[in-house]
């Protein structure tokens, strides 16, 4: 038997991706009931399901219905802060989001991407982290390895490629710094989210 380079397996190795196989799907399954909760219009279903598989959500935070997962786990969430709808958590590589966070609708944080070169067409991962008191518009997407600055705030829309620093309002393809933010603007909760969003 071959794997799918055309490398001769051995009988260990055939064995090893068979229950690699069957790990894959097994997880695949529980990512699609995670997914499946996204469809709940009650928080606090959502909330129990995600945090029984592996989702550490904080203190008055919430994500909003029909967010897409990719992986089981991976994913720290500060207290009150709010994940909007539509919103792709890919978090192969690790998300972590801070406390007062906004996310608007149909943001996508992907942690990991084709290297474009690779004769394979392998991935590489980097971790995604969201400062506090940071605001993500609608439709931005952050992409692996970047960091969002405390405060900082991403225009809808925007591609970020690279670390925000904090206070920094950036926008565009690929965003670019277009204006600073005021730090004394940092001191409020983002409070209670809709009931049946």
């Amino acid at each position: 038997m071959k794997d799918k380079h055309g490398q001769e397996l051995t009988s260990t190795q055939i064995i090893q991706k068979i229950f690699a196989r069957v790990e894959a799907v097994m997880e695949e399954f529980l990512v699609w009931k995670m997914n499946l909760a996204g469809y709940f219009p009650y928080h606090f279903i959502r909330l129990f399901v995600y945090r029984f598989l592996g989702v550490k959500i904080g203190q008055g935070s919430t994500i909003h219905t029909h967010a897409i997962f990719y992986t089981l786990g991976n994913i720290t969430i500060g207290r009150d802060t709010l994940v909007g709808e539509k919103c792709t958590l890919d978090a192969r590589g690790k998300i972590t989001i801070g406390n007062h966070v906004d996310i608007a609708a149909e943001v996508m944080l992907y942690t990991s991407q084709h290297t474009i070169n690779d004769p394979k067409f392998g991935a590489e991962y980097g971790e995604i982290k969201i400062e506090d008191y940071a605001f993500i518009g609608p439709r931005a997407i952050i992409l692996p390895g970047v960091t969002i600055g405390k405060g900082a705030i991403v225009g809808a829309g925007a591609v970020v490629t690279k670390s925000v620093a904090p206070l920094d309002i950036v926008g565009g393809v690929p965003a670019k710094t277009i204006g600073q933010r005021d730090s004394h603007a940092l001191q409020y909760t983002l409070g209670r989210p809709r009931l049946f969003r």
